[in-house]
């Protein structure tokens, strides 16, 4: 998430820029300035973005103060105004929300925040099948505390004629395919970055298969480090969203301990991670009793 001031006053290049390969992409916005949202959408379409979307979801103390995240599911006539807003923009846009805040009856908080959403010409709303607690507990508790109700979610999939895609301790390939068969979509966050294997899983890998396809994406991502760096950046901004790349595998252990440490050399480039993968490759392919050894 990027607030739409931050967008509008901001470094661009450093908040907005992104390389071809990260496409297709979206944007997510924070705020309640509509005025400010709209003006925000048309700089994120001119630097090349493929969607816009509202957090109306975040329950952090920041953006409480700021008017914006989940607070706002308290004023679903303000989130509509700010998703029209957002369509000046020229882009699709979508809204991310809970299904209420604190003592908020999730039955009418959701209803009243999609109805106005829907609207206001949104063509997806992603919902966090959670409540957000704004008093009491911290952003990370608000993760993982409050209790996950699917149904919910899907009875407003039932009501609406617009894309409903769930979202909320979705952590296993299975699980994906389970809830995607009754929503239009999921969306996996946490789980996805700290064991991506459960792409490859969805992708129908499994086995050797698997392990070749990550060990090439890391190769892939030694190339990608190579233009970063080039471009002024470190190779820890590249290998620390890599650490689960292996999550589980033979050597994994070794995999993060490396990427820590050479992410933090001074110069390091692609090289120091083509010689990670070539050991963790190595460990990966070690008989069992070899690995125990």
């Amino acid at each position: 998430m990027v607030t739409a001031k931050a967008v509008i006053f901001g470094d661009g290049e450093r908040l907005l820029g992104f390389s071809e390969e990260e496409r297709p992409l979206v944007l997510q916005l924070g705020g309640a300035d509509p005025e400010e949202l709209a003006r925000a959408s048309r700089i994120a379409a001119d630097w090349g973005y493929g969607e816009l979307n509202l957090n109306v979801g975040c329950p952090s103390d920041r953006v409480q103060g700021g008017r914006f995240g989940a607070c706002l599911m308290r004023e679903p006539a303000l989130v509509g105004e700010c998703l029209a807003a957002m369509g000046e923009g020229g882009l699709p846009v979508s809204l991310k929300c809970r299904i209420g805040v604190d003592d908020q009856d999730p039955e009418e908080a959701l209803d009243a925040v999609a109805d106005a959403a829907l609207a206001a010409g949104v063509e997806a709303i992603w919902v966090h099948a959670r409540k957000a607690w704004l008093k009491g507990l911290s952003p990370a508790q608000n993760r993982d505390v409050p209790p996950l109700d699917y149904a919910r979610v899907a009875r407003l999939k039932a009501r609406l004629p617009v894309f409903v895609g769930l979202n909320g301790g979705i952590a296993t390939a299975e699980a994906a395919r389970a809830e995607g068969e009754r929503f239009d979509g999921v969306m996996i966050g946490r789980a996805a970055y700290q064991r991506p294997a459960i792409l490859t899983a969805l992708a129908g890998l499994s086995g050797e298969a698997d392990r070749a396809h990550r060990l090439a994406v890391a190769r892939r991502m030694a190339d990608y480090a190579d233009a970063w760096v080039a471009r002024g950046g470190r190779l820890n901004n590249v290998t620390r969203h890599m650490l689960g790349l292996f999550h589980a595998e033979r050597g994994a252990r070794d995999w993060r301990r490396t990427l820590a440490a050479v992410g933090q050399t001074p110069g390091a480039a692609g090289d120091y991670l083509r010689a990670a993968v070539d050991a963790i490759e190595a460990a990966m392919m070690q008989p069992e009793t070899a690995a125990a050894a």
